[in-house]
């Protein structure tokens, strides 16, 4: 009802400010007569003709650049430029009309211009008193504006600052701020100093410091500051104890959007609502250099199917394959929900690529054979598993069945309908695997490394590319979600042990490298590493391991509260299945360096596909059973780094 009410109420404003206009355009014409006449002065009839005249000029010229459609409150260059062109118009276009009519006017040729002068003051004055009245702060807000120092001295900060102009009563009280380039500093920015730059941080922190101005707050007012770059000045912020805050994005300050929030949600005292810094934006890396125009002969013009689309991967994965134009794009996964959402948001990103949502369970062969058959894919991206690892070590049997027989499946189906090459999402769990997840997802290896062999030596038949990688910064059931759920309760944040280390990347990164990866492996060319022949696989760059309790701390000073004082950090025990430290490969693999940056690849011990695919279906058949014993037994002779008898593994299933 509120936002009813809101477009009718617009109507009504626009004819206000056509009446209002129009008074100031009659009152122009006495105004600029005296100014360019002095002695002179019509008689009644001219004036009856001529107020009315004025008027009408103004309507006619204000017309082309929507004059009564201005916001007063938010009038702003373009607006005062649009008076100026309509004012001068109206002048021009009276002054002829006495003309042609032959009315009386004044000997000063002049008089156009004396009259637009004047017209522009008095239509500008009402608009630049409307802003001012809405900018000025309100006495009765209970809010003591803080002191922010802003980082960034370009768009963003500009559109941040005229934000806070908006505000009547404004959260932030800018003292200065803090460019990215150096011939920026000395300038000002709507009247706001730049200190320095960036890299003059801890010097102006200090000064300030020394002069009891001290700010409370630190606002990012630019997306280019990421990585160790913002690392360092978080780390100057806590010795100082200054919170570190993003301003809104463009979109979030739009006017307009604003406007209708402050109506209908918050109309007391609306704020420029501030962000915590994400702690993906500390590990987001130097981009490295991608084969774009790989990835779209890749992509561009075949049918794409994804599976486990709803999960992290798989959906960032279906977002870039969707950027790249396939003919056709299929979404696969077995959470309803889930693959809802993902098809939604594709459909208003990209309604020009045909695509289909698909609910499929991949252990289920009857049916993901006949999709396959039915929608003839010619590249398949296979996300979908089960990767939480206590999860699955409390039930193993669902493990095996999804990661091992699921991938199975779907790469006997890719096969067999002819697809040009599937692309296997793996893990660093799988390499010495001490858990059911890593295990069943190094069998799923295995299979996939046959596969591949089997068919580069042939020469023909489907390419079968394996990728592994580490953790997913914010991915589902990972760390950090949760880190977030616990900080929102007031803590404590649990941490398994205090030398657990991960390796974490950014989703957008490694999904690009497996599209790089798919590039290198799918097509035949001269700089394709030797390796793949003998059943080589990918692994990702993922750069240095973290100590989780490190993230947990940094998570807590991003929300703006000190560790082990006001946020405590507990330690719960090392989980079923899980290692203190994560592996890439074998130390027998012998990582070989690619020509693609960010791109490694290994070659574990490769086994038949025949022997391989008839130890997964005894495999299966004791799960389905529910025989875990044997199950996880049939494993560890395929696996010979699992231990299925060591103490934990899977503990859920063997009680």
């Amino acid at each position: 009802m509120a936002a009813e009410r809101l477009t009718r109420r617009a109507p009504s404003r626009i004819l206000l400010n056509l009446a209002l206009d129009s008074l100031a355009a009659a009152a122009a014409v006495p105004i600029a007569m005296l100014l360019a006449a002095p002695g002179a002065w019509p008689g009644p009839l001219w004036w009856l003709a001529a107020l009315p005249g004025g008027a009408l000029a103004l309507a006619a010229t204000g017309a082309p650049v929507r004059l009564p459609q201005q916001y007063w409150r938010y009038a702003g260059l373009p607006d005062l430029l649009g008076i100026a062109a309509a004012a001068t118009g109206a002048a021009v276009l009276f002054w002829g009309a006495l003309h042609l009519l032959g009315a009386w006017r004044p000997d000063n040729a002049g008089f156009p211009v004396i009259h637009a002068l004047v017209l522009i003051p008095l239509l500008g004055a009402p608009r630049v008193l409307g802003r001012l009245r809405h900018a000025r702060r309100d006495p009765d807000s209970p809010v003591e504006a803080q002191r922010a120092l802003v980082i960034g001295a370009g768009d963003g900060a500009d559109i941040f600052l005229r934000a806070l102009l908006a505000e009547r009563a404004p959260a932030f009280r800018v003292m200065g701020l803090l460019s990215l380039r150096s011939r920026q500093a000395g300038r000002r920015i709507q009247g706001h100093p730049i200190l320095g730059t960036v890299a003059d941080a801890p010097a102006v922190l200090d000064r300030l410091r020394a002069e009891g101005r001290l700010p409370a707050l630190i606002v990012l007012a630019t997306p280019r500051l990421q990585g160790t770059a913002l690392e360092a000045l978080l780390d100057l912020a806590d010795r100082h104890g200054i919170p570190v805050r993003r301003a809104p994005t463009v979109t979030e300050l739009d006017p307009a959007a604003r406007r209708l929030t402050d109506r209908l949600e918050t109309p007391a005292h609306a704020r420029v609502h501030l962000r915590p810094v994400a702690i993906e934006e500390l590990l987001d890396r130097p981009q490295v250099p991608l084969d774009r125009e790989g990835m779209a002969r890749l992509v561009q013009g075949r049918r794409v199917l994804v599976t486990g689309a709803g999960g992290t991967i798989g959906g960032e994965l279906a977002r870039q394959v969707a950027a790249l134009g396939p003919a056709q794009l299929t979404l696969l996964d077995h959470g309803e929900y889930v693959l809802y959402e993902i098809d939604l948001e594709l459909r208003e990103r990209h309604p020009n690529v045909p695509k289909r949502a698909v609910l499929a369970d991949v252990r289920d062969e009857t049916r993901i054979r006949h999709l396959f058959e039915s929608l003839r894919p010619e590249l398949v991206f296979h996300a979908a598993a089960l990767k939480h690892v206590p999860m699955v070590e409390n039930d193993p049997l669902e493990g095996l069945l999804t990661n091992a027989l699921g991938t199975r499946i779907v790469a006997d189906a890719a096969a067999a309908v002819g697809v040009s090459a599937m692309v296997f999402i793996s893990t660093d769990k799988a390499v010495n695997p001490t858990s059911v997840m890593g295990a069943s997802k190094r069998l799923a290896e295995m299979y996939c490394q046959a596969l591949d062999m089997q068919a580069r030596v042939a020469g023909r038949g489907m390419r079968c590319i394996t990728v592994r990688f580490g953790n997913v910064l914010g991915s589902t059931g990972s760390v950090v979600p949760l880190f977030r759920r616990q900080l929102e309760r007031g803590g404590p944040l649990t941490v398994t042990h205090p030398d657990m280390r991960r390796y974490f990347m950014t989703v957008r990164e490694a999904v690009g490298l497996v599209l790089q990866a798919s590039v290198v492996g799918a097509e035949d060319r001269v700089d394709q590493p030797p390796e793949l022949r003998e059943g080589g696989i990918f692994f990702l760059d993922m750069g240095k391991p973290v100590k989780i309790v490190d993230l947990a701390r940094r998570m807590i000073r991003l929300a703006g509260l000190r560790p082990d004082e006001e946020v405590e950090i507990r330690f719960t025990g090392l989980r079923p299945g899980e290692k203190l430290t994560e592996e890439l490969y074998y130390g027998t693999e012998a990582p070989t360096v690619t020509g693609f940056p960010g791109l490694f690849v290994v070659t574990p011990r490769t086994a038949d596909p025949a022997l391989v695919g008839r130890a997964i279906d005894e495999i299966a058949a004791a799960a389905r059973g529910g025989n875990a014993r044997i199950a996880l037994a049939q494993m560890g002779r395929l696996v010979p780094e699992f231990d299925p008898t060591a103490d934990g593994v899977a503990a859920g299933a063997m009680r």
